[in-house]
């Protein structure tokens, strides 16, 4: 990420403007956004090299002090600085270029402070047309880079000529992709490109005119999605509030610089009414770039067991937060329906329990009830379960049991037997609620169950 000067200034550059720039992106925030090249694009060269040894000499009008001078201003800025040339015996601009001479040139940039290199394609004698031939050419100044020890970006701009993408990946850190139809063109390539070594899809052109608000928003979306280097190409001393706004999309140099390094797919490609055409895209992450809040259904956490276990209410419990006691598990509200608003970091997990609110409360019930208590339901429910079903004392002795038994505790007490012995549950409770239970319909072990249903249902509402 950074600036270059090609795109507003062409060849109307000196050490002023450079040095302007960069405290204008440092004035902007943008270093901190992960703007921090500084990239001298053509022209910065003095009308021939030097004499005796071939080295690139700087224009002494534009650059009076030499570019040494400059990057070293550009590094107390805490910035890195670029510089351009070309694969041709001249440069786009006309200056002389680098072809056959990589390795001098390599070395004068390296002790100039140089951290960044756009090398360009024109004038290059022909010298394209087939893959291997590009590799070749380009190969040369990689391998002279890589000799001077200091650390280069290497960035080819071959305008795509030769597939780039399929041979620049070895020994470029990017391959300059512009056509006329960039994002066509970058659309079935986005495989060959990962850490370290990107389709670049040129500079951004937003803030220089020519295009309205969406237009901008879509063209740093897609550089952004296919993990083109973010490149402004704007005068930065002088942005208006809609580009500051736009090229300071921080959740969209996120995607952009995930480490990954994975840049989106086109899924498809369909004409659209009226003209153009319509695409998806799609990618993935390796950092998602913020806090994501989303709404655990529980619909979807008891999709197996059926509505009745999903419309129960739940009492949360969170195993990486310890409770009051220091064990793992601490409870951290109830639900009914869905976990709202679970917030999850970058990289992090959460692992919640759910447990039932009833079952829980039955279970806290069961451990606080007196044991003589206890006890004594245990005894009237044996007694009832004990009667034979032809027995006439049966409802008599279950309607007496109903009314010694309304209390929440007695109730809760009784639906915690029937649950341990194993009795089948049967709701029928508008019987039992009056005592009218008919004993020829209901088996008599069942009618317990029924009675403390019945007690918690009263108890509770």
């Amino acid at each position: 990420m950074g600036w270059n000067t090609y795109n507003h200034f062409g060849c109307s550059i000196d050490e002023d403007l450079i040095v302007g720039a960069a405290q204008a992106m440092i004035n902007n925030g943008l270093d901190k956004l992960g703007y921090e090249y500084v990239i001298m694009d053509d022209c910065w060269q003095a009308p021939a090299r030097d004499p005796s040894t071939n080295a690139p000499l700087p224009d002494p009008q534009k650059f009076p002090n030499g570019i040494k001078s400059l990057a070293d201003k550009i590094h107390s800025m805490g910035l890195k600085f670029g510089l351009y040339s070309d694969a041709g015996l001249f440069t786009c601009g006309g200056r002389f270029g680098s072809l056959g001479l990589e390795e001098i040139d390599a070395q004068t940039y390296a002790s100039w402070g140089v951290d960044y290199l756009k090398y360009d394609n024109c004038y290059n004698e022909g010298r394209a047309g087939t893959p291997q031939i590009s590799f070749e050419r380009y190969n040369n100044m990689s391998q002279a880079l890589n000799a001077t020890g200091r650390p280069i970006l290497y960035s080819m701009c071959n305008w795509g000529e030769d597939g780039p993408w399929n041979f620049a990946v070895t020994i470029a850190n990017s391959w300059h992709c512009a056509m006329a139809r960039i994002i066509d063109f970058a659309a079935p390539v986005g495989q060959k490109a990962g850490p370290g070594r990107w389709n670049d899809l040129d500079m951004l052109e937003i803030g220089n005119g020519g295009m309205n608000t969406d237009e901008y928003i879509t063209h740093f979306t897609m550089w952004s999605l296919l993990k083109s280097p973010l490149i402004l190409g704007n005068d930065v001393t002088n942005m208006t509030n809609e580009t500051l706004t736009i090229i300071t999309n921080d959740a969209l140099i996120s995607v952009n610089q995930d480490s990954a390094g994975s840049p989106a797919n086109r899924i498809w490609k369909q004409s659209a009414s009226g003209g153009g055409d319509l695409s998806l895209w799609q990618g993935s992450l390796a950092n998602n770039p913020n806090t994501q809040t989303v709404d655990i259904l529980m619909s979807d956490a008891f999709i197996d067991q059926g509505s009745v276990y999903q419309a129960q209410p739940y009492e949360l419990f969170d195993l990486w937060q310890k409770n009051s006691t220091g064990s793992w598990g601490k409870s951290i509200g109830t639900v009914q329906g869905k976990i709202p608003n679970v917030e999850i970091g970058p990289h992090q997990t959460k692992l919640q329990e759910t447990l039932n609110v009833a079952t829980n409360l039955l279970e806290t019930e069961r451990r606080n009830i007196n044991d003589k208590l206890m006890l004594k339901v245990k005894l009237d429910i044996t007694h009832i379960l004990d009667l034979d079903n032809d027995d006439p004392s049966v409802e008599k002795a279950l309607n007496s049991w109903m009314k010694d038994t309304h209390s929440s505790v007695l109730g809760r007490a009784a639906m915690v037997f029937a649950r341990y012995h194993h009795l089948e549950v049967i709701p029928v409770f508008q019987q039992a609620q009056h005592g009218n239970i008919k004993r020829e319909n209901i088996p008599p072990k069942r009618f317990m169950t029924r009675c403390a249903l019945e007690n918690i249902i009263l108890a509770t509402t």
